[in-house]
């Protein structure tokens, strides 16, 4: 079972920054693919990016394409989610997700591992 827990959310103006991180635990962290997802409020959980296993490859939405990175800091078995340029229509609820396989994936679906969320809010 792979636990994840997420950090670094929080109020922001727009035009700021912020960098969420995820930490799984028990398991080699390089045979697991990461994403984060977001869901604002009224709607459905979407996908913003993902990073493969060996951290080779990478896709993002394009409404945050130019202006999120995610990456993985393998000495702290960790992976982030860098966030400038934020706009209000980025609040949301961010949760990182893990799927066992070192190849990327977009749909929900496709991760077996959730966090619980944290809370990025974006002031105009």
């Amino acid at each position: 079972q792979v636990q994840l827990v997420e950090s670094g959310g929080g109020l922001v103006q727009a035009g700021g920054s912020l960098r969420l991180s995820c930490a799984p635990s028990g398991r080699t962290f390089s045979i697991y693919s990461m994403a984060w997802f977001r869901q604002a409020p009224g709607k459905e959980r979407e996908f913003v990016a993902t990073i493969a296993g060996n951290g080779g490859s990478t896709v993002y939405a394009d409404s945050v394409k130019g202006r999120f990175t995610i990456s993985r800091e393998y000495a702290k078995n960790t992976v982030h989610l860098q966030m400038n340029s934020l706009k209000p229509e980025d609040t949301a609820v961010y949760y990182c997700a893990a799927r066992r396989s070192i190849t990327i994936a977009t749909s929900e679906g496709q991760y077996s591992y959730w966090g619980q969320g944290t809370q990025v809010t974006v002031s105009s």
